[in-house]
């Protein structure tokens, strides 16, 4: 099993994107994976661009935008998928 699974939560490193939070909505190849979130547009990403973190959603593969919210609100992430993480610069 990958570390990176549908519903799984991680964060962008990559683009104009970077560290914001977002999930992982369905997985195309070996190399890229569908994501969206709140402040993440749905789009295909290299998963060398992405930081999986610990929390996981239930979600059904190729979910809807609309799913994508309610499976957050309903896993209580709210404030975490709207927040920015910190990615020092030094």
């Amino acid at each position: 099993m990958s570390v990176y699974e549908i519903g799984r939560v991680c964060v962008k490193t990559m683009g104009r994107e970077a560290a914001h939070y977002c999930i992982i909505v369905d997985i195309i190849d070996k190399s890229y994976l569908l994501i969206d979130g709140p402040k993440v547009k749905r789009r295909r990403c290299n998963y060398k661009h992405l930081e999986p973190i610990d929390e996981v959603v239930e979600l059904s593969k190729g979910a809807s935008h609309e799913d994508v919210i309610s499976a957050i609100k309903d896993a209580g992430l709210d404030d975490l998928m709207n927040s920015v993480m910190e990615i020092p610069t030094e």
